[in-house]
């Protein structure tokens, strides 16, 4: 029964120069957002041999390895994660159906990403959180 309700969520993809700032708010991501546990998030972070930058190859792997035909949001945190996604997306073959360049703060807009889309909620919704999280404030 638990697969149906997976197959329903949006999937979250966090792009970062490095592997582990990726998993670290993916981690955290999930953590904070309770019940957060089925919803499909990767971390796709730096490059295959471990460095620093960003890579194509680990963004589609991470796109796939989320999608569950509800549609995958994807957050970045620098200019070339970005240029990357865009290139992907311009490709039209390499991510998923409905895969979506999310313009977010990286870590907040994660936590909103992944709280909205254990909801249930669809991709537009999911994208609207994790945009909206540019007006949180700190002070």
């Amino acid at each position: 029964m638990n697969d149906d309700k997976d197959q329903r969520l949006v999937g979250i993809v966090l792009v970062s120069h490095s592997a582990q700032v990726a998993t670290s708010v993916a981690e955290l991501a999930k953590g904070l957002a309770s019940g957060a546990a089925a919803v499909p998030v990767a971390p796709a972070g730096g490059t295959e041999g471990g460095g620093l930058g960003t890579s194509a190859e680990l963004v589609s792997a991470a796109a796939a390895s989320v999608d569950r035909g509800a549609g995958v949001a994807v957050l970045t945190d620098l200019g070339s994660a970005v240029l990357t996604v865009k290139a992907l997306l311009a490709e039209g073959d390499e991510l998923p159906d409905n895969t979506r360049l999310v313009d977010a703060p990286f870590v907040e807009g994660a936590v909103a990403a992944v709280v909205t889309a254990s909801t249930g909620a669809g991709i537009d919704a999911v994208e609207a959180a994790a945009a909206d999280a540019y007006s949180y404030r700190k002070v």
